[in-house]
């Protein structure tokens, strides 16, 4: 399953210049295969690694550490996983789920279901009526200022960074993928109930091999660790000074690509380690273009390259800006929507 947001739009509505996006749009079978090893078998081999450590009594220190490496692939493999649901891995439908569906697994996280989500968060990013679908929350000014007191202090611990980077993605990645979203169609409840057995199946198996207590003595630390850095990669794609947001009556679809969605200008190992998704303008603009093919997309169409980027540095201002300020256009944090109340 393949789709694009930009689709909504006509034909004459396209820039000129989308098209040369199109040769980048195409799987390579080699580049994908090279790429799933060099993620997938140092993964299985760090979690080995940090079997090894436990069981010979090791320093619990050094399996942390094993553990950090083998957290940057779980990012990796989840990148791998998200092109699957958009269909730009492999060439075909059928290897695009199963290998998904493989991924998924490893990543506690099921296909059908998150693909469905996160499909909704392509057709509705940047609009602001129809938010909700795969995004995190976010409120406007407005909607702050009219909410009772209960839903604002949601709001606000929804918003905190200790809870949105701490015990958030551990609440996502292991309990609330273990449930299918609201809304979701058979293929999607199934998807779930499948990825709970593979999980499961995973459990049983290394639990009569090395032991329960070691089993989580060496997953758990790699899930703790790569869901902060995960939710803080999706976080600065659309949660960033300058973003764009508009009611669905003004709503553009390229606008959206262009300047709602974020390139994230990582540092080289960041970079491989997140699949390249800090170019998300460019994935936004064709989600149908592979990962290993986005920096070179950016690179070799100019029109992209007008997009401003975001450094690892300047990131972390994106920590203040909790609230959409419809009047002014902009991102600002609460104590500034409180000045203006």
């Amino acid at each position: 399953m393949s789709f694009n947001p930009v689709l909504i739009a006509t034909a004459a509505q396209k820039p000129e210049w989308y098209a040369a996006t199109d040769p980048f749009a195409r799987p390579d079978r080699r580049k994908s295969a090279w790429q799933l090893a060099n993620t997938l078998v140092p993964y299985l081999l760090l979690l080995a690694l940090m079997v090894l450590s436990v069981t010979r009594g090791l320093s619990y220190g050094l399996t942390l550490l094993l553990g950090a490496a083998a957290a940057g692939l779980y990012i990796r493999l989840f990148i791998i996983f998200h092109d699957c649901t958009h269909g730009s891995y492999l060439a075909t439908p059928r290897w695009n789920r199963n290998l998904g569906y493989l991924c998924g697994v490893l990543t506690f996280t099921p296909f059908h279901d998150w693909r469905r989500s996160h499909a909704g968060h392509h057709l509705s990013a940047g609009d602001l009526d129809r938010r909700g679908l795969g995004d995190i929350t976010l409120m406007t000014v407005a909607e702050y200022h009219a909410a009772p007191f209960l839903k604002r202090l949601a709001y606000r611990l929804y918003r905190n960074p200790l809870l949105m980077f701490g015990i958030g993605p551990a609440y996502y990645f292991l309990l609330r993928n273990r449930l299918p979203s609201s809304g979701g169609k058979r293929a999607d409840r199934l998807g779930v109930l499948y990825t709970n057995l593979g999980i499961a199946a995973i459990v049983a198996a290394a639990s009569l091999a090395v032991g329960f207590r070691t089993y989580l003595l060496v997953q758990l630390p790699v899930v703790l660790m790569a869901g902060p850095l995960g939710i803080w990669l999706f976080y600065v794609q659309h949660q960033f000074q300058g973003v764009y947001w508009a009611r669905h009556a003004q709503w553009d679809p390229w606008r959206v690509a262009m300047e709602g969605a974020s390139y994230y200008a990582l540092p080289g190992a960041l970079r491989w380690i997140s699949g390249n998704i800090g170019f998300h303008h460019v994935h936004h603009l064709r989600p149908a273009i592979p990962n290993y093919n986005l920096r070179p997309c950016h690179q070799q169409v100019p029109q992209l390259q007008a997009v401003r980027p975001i450094t690892l540095g300047g990131s972390l201002e994106c920590l203040g800006l909790d609230l959409y300020d419809e009047e002014e256009r902009r991102m600002v944090g609460f104590r500034q929507a409180r000045k203006r109340a």
